[in-house]
């Protein structure tokens, strides 16, 4: 077939059948706008390249990022959330339980596991926002506190990634008990002398703040991290005064020193071997 073909009307150009482009083949930045393909952004630990924007990632990638070779063993993974209270708003608990589950192919919030740090044995908890907004439920705080246990049995060193809206409402004061029982745990782990490192991503807030977000030996930020522990109308109506711009950012926090020290994501493995060695001696 030529090139063009001439008809009635007039000339059109043979053209082949438009393809739409996949999704997932490009990506965005919500800061900058810049655009880089969905492989480029992975290769640079899905941050933007051109202002450092660190994108939300879940906890597999948190845990090939950090544990050597990406080899590592799953603690309770098979660990479900019951519905004690029959709760039911929009739709049943139980249902969205196992809707969520389907769509995100995790079975809570939080992923545990063991494994090793640039050789250091470290037991890690990372939370899943994607998880109804990375909510603290029973099993979240059982899974915490059953790492925290394992840590400080076999003394591995303990660090937890933090990426929550807070308690899960869904659950009311049961959920809200698990404050308290990671918290306990944590005391257990430094009594022991055992170190507890705290990983702050974004967000951080609510129940994951007023708890074991809060208690590391050494708090952690990745750049422009949200932390706090109500958002800032909530805030700003409590004390009734205009806050400060930025005031939940990690930079913000860092400075008035509710954070030790802001890490970017392509030095956080290194970083925290460092501070590890430092720590145990």
């Amino acid at each position: 077939m030529g090139w063009f073909k001439r008809i009635k009307e007039g000339i059109t150009t043979a053209t082949p059948d438009k393809k739409e482009t996949p999704d997932g083949l490009w990506v965005k930045c919500p800061k900058c706008n810049n655009i880089v393909t969905a492989e480029e952004h992975k290769i640079n630990l899905f941050c933007c390249k051109e202002c450092n924007f660190h994108h939300r990632i879940g906890s597999l990638e948190y845990f090939k990022l950090l544990f050597d070779h990406n080899k590592f063993t799953e603690l309770d993974e098979k660990m479900t959330s019951k519905d004690p209270l029959k709760f039911k708003d929009t739709q049943e608990y139980t249902k969205r339980i196992k809707d969520t589950q389907e769509k995100t192919k995790l079975k809570d919030a939080v992923r545990t596991a063991y494994g090793q740090l640039k050789g250091q044995n470290v037991v890690i908890a990372c939370m899943d926002f994607k998880f109804i907004g990375g909510s603290i439920g029973s099993v979240v705080g059982e899974k915490i506190a059953r790492a925290i246990d394992y840590a400080r049995i076999n003394k591995y060193s303990m660090i937890i990634i933090s990426k929550s809206g807070g308690a899960r409402m869904m659950e009311a004061g049961i959920s809200l008990m698990q404050l308290a029982k990671t918290s306990a745990k944590l005391a257990q782990l430094a009594k022991a002398k055992i170190p507890y490192i705290s990983i702050c991503t974004d967000p951080t807030f609510g129940g994951a703040t007023a708890s074991f977000s809060m208690l590391g030996d050494i708090n952690i930020a990745e750049p422009g991290a949200l932390i706090g522990f109500a958002g800032p109308r909530v805030v700003k109506e409590t004390i009734g005064k205009d806050l400060p711009e930025g005031f939940q950012t990690a930079e913000f926090l860092k400075e008035h020193g509710f954070i030790d020290i802001i890490i970017e994501r392509k030095e956080l493995k290194e970083k925290l071997a460092q501070i590890i060695r430092i720590i145990r001696g």
